[in-house]
């Protein structure tokens, strides 16, 4: 099973989050990981990916210019029906509390849908996800590196660790999609 993680990273908030992502990943068997910057990811590795997660740092209530450029080349992959029934999720790093985390990940989500993707998110049921975390994907924001303030800190901190939990759901939604697929196969043969 192969998981595709890309990020847009500008100070390294949004990368320690894709690290977070990948390691949760990795905790499930048979789970092997890619990850990279946006500036070193190749659109057309994600046709052999099972899942495909990507974020970026939200700008103003959306993608940042550099992970959209990248998006934008997915044109090819969408005429062929590359993407169709492969699992997606995103995530976020915005730098203040009401940055726009909930419109980025929607609009990091669209893209998703229009390739086909099914897209996974995180329940109410994952340990402190419905404190400070998001339905949609992973939205965190990041504490300016000057300030003493222990909550902005506590709660960026938590919000990595739920990075951990998307990677996990991820794969193992990935695992579950891909055996249901093997076993309708075997079905119809």
């Amino acid at each position: 099973m192969k998981i595709y993680i890309v990020y847009d990273s500008e100070v390294g908030h949004t990368e320690k989050l894709a690290r977070s992502i990948a390691k949760g990943a990795k905790n499930v068997e048979g789970t092997e990981v890619f990850i990279h910057h946006v500036n070193n990811a190749n659109v057309r590795d994600l046709a052999q990916m099972d899942a495909i997660i990507w974020g970026c740092p939200g700008h103003f209530g959306t993608i940042s210019s550099g992970l959209k450029a990248w998006i934008d080349k997915l044109g090819s992959l969408w005429a062929e029906g590359n993407l169709v029934d492969k699992i997606g999720a995103v995530f976020c790093t915005t730098a203040t509390v009401h940055g726009g985390i909930e419109a980025t990940l929607l609009n990091l989500i669209t893209p998703m849908l229009h390739q086909g993707m099914m897209v996974v998110g995180l329940p109410a049921s994952i340990p402190g996800n419905a404190f400070y975390g998001s339905y949609y994907g992973i939205g965190v924001t990041s504490p300016d590196e000057d300030t003493d303030d222990e909550l902005s800190h506590s709660l960026y901190e938590k919000g990595i660790l739920l990075g951990e939990s998307l990677g996990t759901r991820v794969a193992n939604m990935t695992k579950i999609f891909l055996t249901g697929r093997e076993n309708l196969s075997r079905q119809g043969s």
